[in-house]
């Protein structure tokens, strides 16, 4: 596994944040998610009118590499104004893919601090409680 160059996945996440389109909230996220080999996918909130048809950063991201055929992820970078916390979905697809992955979430201040999707979502559900 390569070593996690930490703040330039936080500036990838900042870039994917500046994308975002959030017209109805204002509230832009970015998110860099770097898979085991060291690719780097990148993915910004998409808002909608009709408000349950948009997107979080995180899964986006996850989402891109799933489709590229990656699903081995190492660590996430998610961006916001106040480092506002993944929300429970974004928890729950990044535990699907990878309960140990490492999270930083950053604010635009430059704050950072780092967990995991096991101490974001403790107790979890996932695939072994469907056998």
């Amino acid at each position: 596994m390569p070593d996690i160059e930490v703040e330039a996945l936080i500036e990838q996440a900042r870039q994917a944040q500046a994308r975002a389109y959030a017209p109805y909230s204002g509230y832009r996220v970015g998110a860099a998610v770097l898979t085991a080999d060291g690719k780097v996918f990148t993915g910004c909130n998409v808002e909608n009118a009709v408000y349950p048809l948009g997107l979080c950063a995180e899964r986006v991201a996850i989402f891109k590499a799933v489709s590229e055929g990656y699903r081995d992820f190492q660590a996430i970078a998610v961006v916001t104004r106040n480092g506002g916390s993944p929300c429970g979905s974004c928890r729950q697809v990044m535990h699907e893919f990878a309960p140990e992955m490492i999270v930083f979430i950053a604010d635009e201040a430059g704050e950072v601090r780092r967990t995991t999707v096991a101490e974001l979502l403790p107790d979890s559900f996932g695939a072994a409680d469907l056998e």
